[in-house]
């Protein structure tokens, strides 16, 4: 037990407490700058074990139960009533900033976590560089298109169909795009170049849910992965395209799931975390960089989401607010919040109970042990 608690329970929380502490100082850091008194800056909830009061008033405590966070505003979630507060406490309380302001105080804490994995990954392409496989033909699969086309190890494709390539990643995709269609690879050999034509091999690859799909195939494998360390410009450039990439493939697995097109049996929920989180502090920290960058990727994304109590779902009230005049009323904030955290409930024992199939009753007692 002392094992699991250190070798997966500890990286998970340390981790998810990294990331919570960024996405509350998001929210803090524009709280404070558009003048709202902040009464609580929490990592963790119930008994409170330590913490220290700032000269601002704010309240800074870490408490017993570390499984998330939150920045309490003076005035948050409150109707407005005129007779409620003193001059002084409306210019610091949260529900008499305009609906801008307070837009941007919410989406400040998802922004957060975006900027945080964008920094985390660019000192990980400065540090360890962004990994490429060079176009060199390191093996050939027997009585493949590319065997039949003469194709040997040591070449190097340098276009095909005469897009100039330099990443084997590059060569792949164009490839995979291709299914039982005829290309022409640049080949280089020795010094000398040919274009060799050859018609990819057409694959099923079912994905989950049965849907089959057409992948193209030359059969030949990569080289070893190398790598480009980074200078800061670029390397804070090529990040911001990677977070990018993962929130559209995000969103792109998301919609598959909703319409069939994807199992969500790649879904997971705490408890593959926490194992996920365990297996990359095992791998050391390169692996949990990234892992942690991704995750807070995740997080941001799943703040945003227009579920009624997440981070979302106050930007659309705050829309509707200016488009109506005036805030939703308290029974209306009411509703809205009873609906949504059941809905987080629902997905959380969804994903919880996916997680529990994934691991089956036997091997989670193994896992445990």
């Amino acid at each position: 037990m002392i094992d699991i608690i250190a070798g997966y329970a500890l990286p998970f929380l340390v981790i998810m407490s990294v990331l919570v502490f960024v996405h509350e100082l998001g929210h803090y850091l524009i709280a404070r700058r558009n003048g709202v008194r902040v009464e609580v800056f929490s990592i963790g909830f119930g008994l409170e074990l330590f913490g220290w009061t700032a000269k601002n008033g704010t309240r800074w405590k870490i408490c017993a139960i570390p499984l998330g966070g939150y920045v309490k505003m003076f005035g948050d979630n409150k109707i407005i009533e005129s007779m409620s507060y003193t001059e002084e406490d409306r210019r610091e309380s949260f529900c008499y900033k305009s609906a801008n302001a307070r837009a941007a105080i919410v989406v400040a804490g998802p922004l957060a976590n975006l900027i945080f994995a964008i920094l985390v990954l660019s000192c990980l392409y400065m540090w360890v560089g962004q990994s490429f496989a060079p176009t060199v033909v390191a093996n050939v699969i027997k009585n493949s298109p590319a065997d039949h086309a003469g194709i040997t190890a040591g070449d190097r494709v340098v276009s095909v169909d005469g897009t100039k390539i330099t990443n084997f990643s590059d060569l792949r995709r164009i490839i995979i795009e291709q299914p039982g269609k005829p290309v022409t690879l640049l080949i280089k050999r020795n010094g000398e170049t040919y274009n060799i034509s050859v018609t990819t091999d057409s694959i099923v690859d079912p994905d989950p849910s049965g849907n089959k799909k057409y992948l193209g195939r030359l059969g030949i494998q990569s080289s070893n992965m190398l790598f480009d360390k980074l200078n800061p410009l670029k390397a804070v450039m090529v990040a911001i395209t990677t977070t990018f990439s993962i929130i559209v493939e995000t969103f792109k697995a998301i919609g598959e799931m909703l319409i069939g097109l994807r199992s969500t049996d790649e879904l997971g929920g705490p408890l593959r975390i926490v194992e996920l989180s365990g297996t990359v502090a095992h791998n050391g920290l390169i692996t949990t960089m990234w892992f942690t960058a991704v995750l807070s990727i995740n997080l941001g994304l799943i703040n945003m989401l227009p579920i009624p109590i997440l981070d979302g779902s106050h930007l659309i009230f705050y829309a509707l607010e200016s488009i109506r005049g005036r805030p939703l009323s308290a029974k209306a904030y009411e509703w809205m919040s009873i609906i949504g955290m059941s809905i987080i409930v629902i997905l959380m024992l969804f994903v919880t109970w996916k997680d529990l199939m994934r691991f089956n009753v036997s091997n989670l007692f193994k896992f445990i042990n």
